[in-house]
């Protein structure tokens, strides 16, 4: 089916957000377990795991509408020196997301594919989930303080 090339050209921009965040939330992830933070690892593992499938839907819907899925490019990535600026960029780059992928949903209404609106829905709310566990970290940080939320992450 021939998708319309200005909602293909917002998927491949989807795309590069999620493959730039896939790498984002890897460094992150690794560099906490490196310093022993084994918990706060595994939930970046998973978000990054997260943004894989929805990469891997954004190519699906690309193929499906005939275009071309660009993996080649990425977004700029914030590696953050500590626990606390990794949360703050991560939640940052989530909330860009989620406006791309509203921008996103809207544009998908006004071409009329409803089926690319519901999958970009169904990201939208994974991403939502993403921003409401990182900000659940960084409120925990702010109650407790940061040498004591990072010895919770400890296995």
């Amino acid at each position: 089916m021939k998708g319309n090339e200005k909602l293909i050209e917002a998927l491949n921009s989807l795309l590069a957000d999620e493959l730039s965040a896939i790498n984002q939330y890897m460094v992150h992830s690794e560099m906490c377990a490196n310093w022993g933070y084994d918990k706060l690892h595994t939930k970046i593992e998973r978000r990054a795991i997260d943004e894989m499938k929805h990469a891997e839907k954004l190519i699906a819907r690309i193929l499906f509408l005939e275009g071309t899925p660009i993996v080649s490019q990425l977004k700029e990535i914030y590696i953050g020196a500590d626990v606390a600026k990794q949360l703050t960029n991560d939640r940052q780059g989530e909330m860009g997301a989620v406006d791309a992928y509203n921008s996103a949903i809207i544009l998908a209404g006004e071409v009329r594919d409803f089926a690319t609106r519901e999958i970009l829905e169904q990201i939208l709310a994974d991403e939502d989930k993403h921003i409401d566990q990182i900000e659940e970290s960084l409120d925990q940080i702010g109650h407790m303080g940061l040498p004591i939320f990072l010895t919770t992450q400890v296995s």
